[in-house]
């Protein structure tokens, strides 16, 4: 009898144990907007935009790395680092150069959030044929 007291006992430790275990400390990632569509565009214009990286986690979010999928893009994020609830700014900045039509590009944003380690965000837009002078 005291064998099995002593392992109903031992049996609700563990499961008490269990229970009380939260989870890791982690970042979350987000950016706002996800994309960005500039819409018309003149050929040689360099378009802007501020995009929000926001940490929703409850660990600091280091930005590890931003980069983009072409030269005529760029970014760069205000701050390194975030702290849970806070926010930082990424600017972004794309050139229409002498593209014609329809032109998408990325930026990718690297960081520590374990489910999220690699972000991509849009940008695009419609590049006019550009006008001649008569």
């Amino acid at each position: 009898m005291r064998r099995r007291v002593a392992a109903l006992a031992v049996v609700a430790l563990v499961a008490v144990a269990g229970a009380e275990e939260k989870p890791a400390a982690a970042p979350r990632i987000r950016v706002e907007p996800e994309s960005f569509d500039f819409g018309k565009a003149q050929p040689g214009k360099t378009l802007r935009k501020d995009f929000t990286i926001r940490n929703f986690g409850d660990a600091e979010l280091v930005i590890e790395g931003v980069s983009t999928t072409c030269g005529c893009t760029a970014a760069l994020s205000a701050q390194s680092r975030v702290e849970p609830g806070g926010r930082t700014a990424l600017q972004v900045t794309f050139e229409t150069r002498s593209y014609s039509g329809k032109v998408e590009r990325q930026v990718l944003v690297r960081s520590n959030d374990p489910k999220t380690p690699l972000i991509q965000v849009r940008v695009s837009a419609t590049v006019e044929p550009a006008t001649r002078a008569r």
